[in-house]
């Protein structure tokens, strides 16, 4: 981690630092460290019957407010599942079977109503070795799904790949979390830290 991110964590309540689990794997801890200003994380959670060595849950709400809180309206919620895992390396075989779990996850995971606005599942490859052919079908990558048209949101369906020792990764088009696993490349965060703001916001 950082000097500035050590600092920005340290800024953080207690009970958000010591939530978050220590990783063996010295990479999933400086990713973590990242990830801890917006994820709920966990070590090992086990999901569809496999384990994953980093799962992380974000959940957003936004909502207007007509004068006052109790008359909102527009009501939208977003969330995130992040499930990452190491795999010396990966095939596009094992990507296509990544993808069908995703959609599997979104038939448990997704509440389609009127609130619902999108659901982003995204896996995570922490490999030795990107072959080309990985590379090229990730980068390429899309997968959205519209709830009943689109009037009760939709879900991505998201991949990352990433070779830390060779400083390389590939990730699908909207995979945004991306950034948190490239750690060959500096974070800029505001000198009081947005999302220090944004947690001790909900943690007092």
């Amino acid at each position: 981690m950082s000097e500035s991110s050590e600092r920005e964590a340290e800024e953080l309540p207690t009970e958000i630092r010591e939530s978050v689990p220590d990783w063996d794997d010295k990479y999933l801890d400086r990713v973590a460290g990242r990830l801890l200003y917006n994820y709920d994380l966990q070590k090992d959670h086990p999901v569809g019957g496999e384990r994953w060595e980093l799962y992380g849950e974000l959940r957003v709400k936004n909502q207007k407010q007509f004068f006052h809180p109790a008359l909102s309206y527009g009501d939208h919620e977003s969330e995130e599942y992040l499930l990452a895992r190491q795999m010396d390396q990966p095939t596009v075989d094992d990507l296509n079977r990544l993808v069908d779990r995703g959609h599997e996850f979104a038939d448990d995971w997704v509440t389609a109503d009127e609130e619902h606005y999108g659901t982003d599942i995204t896996f995570v490859l922490i490999a030795a070795e990107i072959p080309e052919p990985v590379a090229e079908f990730v980068d390429g990558f899309r997968d959205r799904t519209l709830l009943k048209f689109g009037y009760y949101g939709h879900y991505d369906v998201n991949l990352v790949v990433v070779d830390p020792e060779a400083e390389q990764c590939a990730a699908s088009e909207a995979a945004d979390v991306v950034a948190a696993f490239r750690l060959w490349d500096e974070v800029s965060t505001p000198e009081e830290g947005f999302f220090s703001r944004v947690a001790r916001r909900f943690w007092q």
